[in-house]
């Protein structure tokens, strides 16, 4: 059987986005403040969401990748995370490009490479929990050849 390889949970950038995310997201509910390009570029409901999903990415994010169950159930929690975090910084990409125009190509540049991260290692979950689904049919398989018949619940 060849050898799995898990990539580690222990990604520093990830892990600094994810802790911030969720203090800014509560700094800017606290303090009523918005960046103008959110303000200009999203109705109220959609900046609500947007600093809510903050929050809720970064807190959901650290959970992910300390938590300290199975395996798959944790990435599967970080990939939820990731996926909500692109999406998020995504909009607020949009929200610079639309308002700022050329002048926000900096700020642009480090919000996008936040969603592109995040899309990367979404991907990079996705692979390993495909990785851990397989590695567990074939010890399922496995112990099944060694041990007698497959029955229909995946026991012998």
């Amino acid at each position: 059987m060849p050898h799995n390889r898990i990539r580690s949970r222990h990604q520093p950038f990830e892990i600094a986005i994810m802790a911030t995310a969720p203090v800014c997201g509560v700094l800017l509910i606290v303090l009523d403040v918005r960046p103008q390009s959110v303000e200009m570029a999203m109705p109220g409901p959609i900046q609500a969401g947007w600093e809510s999903g903050l929050i809720v990415a970064g807190v959901a994010g650290l959970l992910g990748v300390l938590w300290p169950g199975r395996l798959s159930t944790g990435l599967g929690i970080e990939l939820a995370s990731v996926l909500v975090l692109g999406t998020i910084t995504g909009m607020y990409a949009v929200a610079l490009a639309v308002v700022a125009g050329a002048q926000g190509v900096a700020a642009m540049s480090f919000v996008v490479a936040v969603a592109a991260g995040s899309g990367w290692r979404a991907v990079q979950i996705a692979l390993d929990l495909r990785r851990l689904t397989r590695a567990g049919q074939a010890t399922q398989f496995a112990g099944v050849a060694v041990g007698g018949t497959f029955s229909a619940r995946g026991g012998t």
